[in-house]
């Protein structure tokens, strides 16, 4: 079966997991998803990453991060939304990428540097395209 928006079902995937207090996600690896994985990491939105060596597809395991005790624990990650997609592309300059949530949220950008956070892509002084916010 082929997806026509792997990056959106990821999201999905990750989201639904985090509702329900799943403590992981198995999902197909490719490039993007690793950086977007990787971005999230860094950021802290997740506990860890890392790709398998399975045939004939790798597959990426993405560990959820939550907040409290046992009973109270609350996800991390508490919404994803996806904004370019395939039959609509969201292109932003520098000086126009958003802040999502007043800042405490990221914004994810695929730029001519790579996958950039928001923030990096200010930094850098290039924009590109929105790929999602994590918040």
């Amino acid at each position: 079966m082929t997806m026509s928006d792997p990056i959106a079902d990821m999201l999905t995937q990750i989201r639904n997991a985090s509702m329900v207090g799943h403590p992981g996600v198995r999902l197909p690896s490719s490039k993007i998803k690793v950086a977007i994985a990787k971005i999230l990491k860094e950021e802290g939105f997740i506990e860890n990453y890392y790709v398998t060596d399975e045939r004939p597809q790798p597959q990426l395991v993405i560990k959820l991060k939550y907040m409290g005790e046992r009973k109270d624990r609350h996800p991390v990650i508490t919404g994803l939304q996806r904004v370019s997609k395939p039959g609509r592309r969201v292109y932003t300059r520098m000086s126009e990428i958003p802040w999502v949530q007043s800042g405490i949220g990221i914004a994810i950008l695929t730029t001519p540097k790579g996958v950039l956070t928001g923030q990096q892509a200010r930094r850098l002084g290039v924009g590109g395209e929105i790929l999602c916010y994590v918040w």
